[in-house]
């Protein structure tokens, strides 16, 4: 089973997701600069990887400090946070992962330097554990939803390359093949970075799950044609009321499924429910580079040089659209305003 995200002899270490599916290469990370670069640039990317990126990412940025004071050494610890911060603006398991580092050194304020080091690491080893065990209660549950052979679709990658191990949305998909479920699954390409093409359906290929990759725009036929019976995608960010935010394309797919009568079940971790965060107006919204709608895969330019361009990384699914919220804790049904802080309450 992949296993994206690695600390293992001091080092942190994650697969260059931006070289698949044809080449499988490790990156060390050793700096706050290499970390942030490995975030922005999509080589560690779905946002529980994300927040365990961040985590080691704010360990070994502060690991060799020369601070001879706490007071000294939080503050360095604080400017990395706000540095690591401002990598990537959607995905909340960032913000999350780097504020539980922060709140974990000043707690310990009184200790010395090598000490807080200490505690730092061993919460970034903790931050891992957490979403590991987290993805694979997303499974669980997830089945619970779902028959034998039921046809599946899905938008993004929300496998375990997005997670630190069995991924989220794709985690029943994962743990139905181990069990003889025999799901048949459509992955859509996910424009214009293909995370659906490159990761998805090289994810469930390799797992023996029975893939077909299809275009973004061939989800409504498929559906019409009757062999989808659900549809399963991760979220970056689900807002207080409902609103999920999730890889440009999602609410397409979710309003799509509604039209065709079929159920639409959002993977959330807990950690990605941010309540402060009222609706899904309030969800900040990547805008990323025109190259990557122009030129980016392509041998020659395959669009005029010079046009302006309109490049969000994300939109928000409106919570009317999602059947059930499925979380580590359990499965949140509307009204989601009730349901979702009754769950992280749990």
């Amino acid at each position: 089973m992949i296993v994206p995200i690695k600390y293992e002899n001091e080092q942190l270490l994650i697969i260059d997701q931006t070289r698949l599916p044809l080449e499988t290469v490790w990156l060390t990370l050793e700096t706050k600069e290499s970390v942030w670069e490995a975030i922005r640039l999509l080589q560690v990317r779905g946002a529980p990887a994300i927040g365990v990126a961040a985590g080691f990412g704010a360990y070994i940025s502060v690991r060799d400090s020369k601070a001879e004071d706490s007071a000294t050494f939080l503050s360095e610890l604080k400017d990395v946070c706000e540095y690591l911060n401002s990598s990537r603006p959607t995905a909340v398991n960032l913000s999350w992962a780097l504020k539980r580092m922060l709140a974990v050194g000043e707690a310990n304020k009184d200790k010395s330097p090598a000490e807080i080091k200490a505690i730092l690491r061993e919460e970034a080893i903790a931050i891992r554990a957490e979403d590991e065990a987290s993805c694979k209660s997303l499974g669980e549950y997830g089945l619970s939803l779902l028959k034998p052979g039921m046809g599946l679709l899905t938008h993004c990658n929300a496998g375990a390359l997005a997670t630190a191990r069995y991924g989220t949305a794709l985690s029943p998909m994962i743990l139905g093949q181990e069990r003889g479920y025999n799901f048949k699954v459509f992955a859509d390409e996910t424009r214009p970075l293909l995370q659906g093409a490159r990761l998805t359906a090289w994810e469930l290929f390799h797992a023996g799950v029975d893939v077909t990759l299809i275009c973004d725009n061939m989800a409504s036929i498929v559906m019409k044609n009757g062999w989808v019976d659900a549809v399963l995608v991760g979220c970056d960010r689900m807002a207080a009321n409902g609103d999920g935010a999730n890889k440009i394309g999602t609410s397409g797919v979710a309003i799509l499924a509604k039209e065709y009568g079929i159920p639409f079940y959002m993977f959330v971790p807990s950690s990605t429910i941010d309540l402060n965060t009222p609706t899904g107006k309030d969800i900040p919204i990547e805008q990323r580079d025109s190259s990557e709608i122009t030129s980016l895969w392509y041998k020659k330019d395959m669009a005029p040089i010079g046009v302006k361009t309109y490049n969000p990384a994300f939109d928000v699914t409106d919570a009317k659209y999602i059947t059930a919220v499925v979380t580590e804790k359990g499965i949140a049904y509307p009204p989601y305003t009730e349901s979702l802080p009754a769950l992280l309450a749990k």
